[in-house]
């Protein structure tokens, strides 16, 4: 079973919304390793982003680990 890791961009500001990105690794080989890393990516970039890009535009990060279906 694989999972694949979905991230998104938020700003809680009124008018934008949530944009979809594709992180570095976005396919693993179990839930846990995907969550853990969906976490850790997610704390990394918001180190990156300046304290005045996060004020201004209240920006989070969200995430889900989808399980992936073999077709």
């Amino acid at each position: 079973m694989k999972f694949v890791l979905v991230m998104l961009l938020c700003s809680n500001v009124s008018g934008n919304s949530c944009k979809p990105f594709e992180p570095e690794y976005y396919t693993f080989k179990s839930y846990h390793e995907c969550a853990r890393y969906g976490y850790s990516y997610s704390s990394e970039l918001m180190e990156n982003f300046s304290k005045e890009f996060i004020d201004e535009y209240r920006a989070y990060i969200v995430f889900s680990c989808r399980e992936q279906t073999q077709t």
